[in-house]
């Protein structure tokens, strides 16, 4: 930590009497702040702070007039050595003063990201230890059929594990990863938040999409729950959406009515009409 950040924190603490030499040296101060600033924008002098830990070391503060640095300081710190009358500058350095307009805390990527932020070409890494996933049988971790710790015979295993990774990869379990028990209630808790029963939508519903012919099962555990809007002149077309949903667009919402026929004409040839001349 520099001294002139030093002097700002702790200074307020713990006040002790400047160096005199130092605290005149403010001339040399303002030129440090010059040289450092771009022109014209080291502004006022406006204290010195001596340095809590330190003799005969003392900071100058002069505002900052800087664009887009609003409450900022420019911090000289000059000192002296002992029985020496030559103050010197230390450092100069910009610093935030007390009402300092500052950028905000910095946020990791992985909490400033939001759903919809991922475009074209982007890639987003996942955690090894996410709880949304755990492993998957892919079938890599289980013995050779010609291993010594296999306890079927060598034909036997090989159409076993066979079998066994036919089946996994049918299920959709031949990945390295699938969806934890976590990550399925999460999903199902944000689908069920965004495409539920509790919506706007649903509540003015004439009835839900469990009714809806437009409505296609999901598979799983899933199915008793969710499916997938097809119909495309409804908002959730395409959307994952709860069997307690339902919109305008269900398929027995109400029959079109056809459109009128106009009678057909009808020619009185009994009464003559008159033309003028």
């Amino acid at each position: 930590m520099s001294a002139a950040t030093r002097s700002t924190s702790r200074g307020a603490r713990s006040r002790r009497a400047p160096d005199r030499l130092c605290a005149e040296a403010v001339e040399l101060a303002r030129a440090a702040a010059e040289e450092a600033a771009a022109p014209g924008t080291a502004g006022a002098w406006l204290e010195a702070v001596p340095d809590p830990h330190a003799d005969r070391v003392v900071t100058h503060f002069f505002e900052a007039q800087e664009p887009g640095y609003r409450g900022w300081r420019w911090a000289v710190t000059v000192a002296r050595a002992s029985r020496a009358k030559n103050v010197t500058v230390d450092e100069s350095v910009l610093v935030p003063g007390p009402d300092a307009l500052l950028a905000p805390e910095w946020v990791p990527w992985s909490e400033r990201l939001r759903p919809g932020d991922l475009g074209p070409g982007d890639l987003l890494p996942t955690d090894a230890d996410d709880l949304r996933l755990e492993p998957g049988y892919s079938g890599a971790d289980a013995p050779p059929p010609d291993s010594a710790v296999a306890e079927e015979q060598p034909e036997a295993r090989g159409h076993s594990r066979a079998a066994v990774g036919a089946v996994a990869e049918e299920l959709g379990m031949g990945r390295p990863r699938v969806l934890s028990r976590y990550g399925l209630h999460a999903a199902a808790d944000r689908w069920e938040e965004s495409h539920g029963p509790k919506t706007p939508m649903a509540q003015a519903a004439p009835a839900s999409c469990m009714s809806c012919g437009f409505l296609v099962p999901l598979a799983g555990s899933l199915r008793q729950a969710f499916g997938v809007c097809s119909n495309e002149y409804s908002p959730a077309d395409g959307h994952v959406v709860s069997l307690g949903f339902g919109c305008g667009g269900h398929s027995e919402a109400a029959v079109m009515p056809k459109a009128p026929q106009p009678p057909p004409p009808v020619i009185d040839e009994t009464v003559a009409d008159p033309f003028g001349d």
